[in-house]
């Protein structure tokens, strides 16, 4: 009787990466969040040994999904994804308000947040989805079914006031792309931004003028082959609705610190006075943050010797502005190093993907690196002021062991993948 000899590895540079995050990440959380001599790196009245913990646990997790056949992921993504559709919709009965969301379910003195393994299995079901041989991306009912899969779990977020998390789904638009869906949809999500962004800094009136010029300077002047008039009049319509749409949704439907954010962002307060009190207010984390990078210089002022983080200036800063840790004690050259780590990381497993043999795990890859530059992109934004300030962690680096696991199971669920692609044929 032969034996069935299969090769198992594992991509070793991946790994690497992945373990470089999480131990600079962790001496960063231990420097922000201890709050006197160090007893032990596991006491459990401290953030820091927690994380500890949460990390022991995470390479015991590894091994677990290592050790998983890989087409189970496959064979079993949209039951995975179901459970984690009825995960979200149980906070809504169980679930634990922390910080105005209800994104948390209390277990025993912790707190689990499934929005964060959420995404995990929101990536396998919609790689499932586009490797059937059923689905033709191209063709509009698949696209509409493949954005329903993601809408679902994204809108049960935005349900539980955890805006930040629902954004993040915006990211499986790159996977989509990868697939092959119209580069004219790309097109139109850069201008509808480019729209909103115009509607809330300029106002509605002159944004919609512009629309109009430009639109029928375009169907006359510019396009070779004219349509008939109705085209740019239904563009017009379409794209001045979306407008006035975004000023309602601003002023009716966001709240007033995620109204104060978007303000202070593009600056649309004239009064000085009042501008400086919504600094005091809603920018503090952020003016407090940009002080303590600034403060690193060039290589940092030193482990555990940075004061703005010694001395607590910064809120949050062990998880949302762990960012800050870094440029602070480490400096222009530490959070250089981290950036260049988080890159090389996104560029390996988008080289992995590429090289895969089958569809599933393909686009899975594309799900895992574009999930993890959404998180990676808003994140260091938002620290920096680049972006409005957007509550999503920066991944394997801040505390938390939602996120943490979250982040794990969806990157070595790839990895697991990878490893099995020599067995493939």
């Amino acid at each position: 009787m032969q034996r069935d000899h299969r090769s198992f590895r594992v991509d070793w540079l991946t790994l690497i990466l992945f373990l470089i995050l999480v131990g600079f990440g962790w001496v960063n959380i231990l420097s922000a969040s201890i709050s006197g001599e160090v007893t032990s790196y596991f006491d459990l009245d401290e953030r820091y040994g927690k994380q500890a913990v949460f990390i022991i646990f995470t390479l015991v997790l590894i091994i677990l999904i290592l050790a998983i056949e890989a087409k189970f992921y496959e064979r079993f993504a949209s039951l995975i994804y179901l459970l984690s559709i009825l995960s979200l919709i149980g906070l809504f009965i169980f679930g634990k308000n922390v910080n105005g969301a209800t994104s948390w379910y209390g277990i025993s003195g912790m707190t689990i947040q499934p929005g964060e393994f959420a995404k995990v299995a929101t990536a396998l079901a919609v790689a499932k989805y586009i490797s059937d041989l059923q689905t033709n991306i191209k063709d509009f009912k698949d696209q509409l079914k493949t954005a329903l899969i993601v809408i679902v779990p994204a809108a049960l977020i935005l349900l539980q006031n955890d805006a930040g998390s629902t954004l993040v789904y915006g990211s499986f638009f790159f996977v989509f792309y990868r697939e092959g869906i119209p580069k004219s949809y790309l097109i139109t999500i850069l201008g509808l931004i480019l729209l909103a962004i115009s509607a809330l800094k300029f106002s509605v009136i002159p944004t919609s003028i512009s629309i109009l010029i430009i639109v029928f300077l375009h169907h006359f002047f510019i396009k070779k082959k004219r349509k008939r008039i109705i085209t740019p009049i239904l563009i017009t319509f379409f794209c001045t609705t979306f407008v006035f749409g975004v000023n309602l949704f601003y002023k009716h439907i966001l709240q007033a610190h995620q109204q104060e954010r978007i303000s202070l962002w593009l600056r649309l307060e004239k009064d000085p006075a009042k501008l400086e009190k919504m600094r005091k207010t809603f920018a503090y984390n952020l003016k407090e943050s940009e002080k303590a990078i600034s403060s690193g210089g060039i290589s940092g002022k030193g482990f555990m010797e940075g004061t703005r983080t010694t001395g607590k200036f910064v809120p949050e800063q062990d998880t949302d502005y762990i960012f800050s840790t870094v440029g602070e004690e480490w400096g222009f050259m530490g959070s250089a190093l981290v950036v260049i780590t988080f890159v090389i990381l996104l560029l390996r497993i988008l080289h992995l993907a590429e090289l895969q043999k089958n569809q599933f795990s393909r686009v899975y890859g594309y799900g895992v690196a574009a999930i993890l530059f959404f998180h990676f992109m808003i994140n260091i934004g938002m620290v920096m002021g680049l972006i409005p300030t957007i509550g999503i962690p920066l991944p394997f680096f801040s505390y938390g062991g939602s996120g943490l696991w979250g982040f794990t199971i969806l990157l070595f669920i790839f990895i697991k993948l990878d490893s099995n692609r020599i067995n493939e044929w």
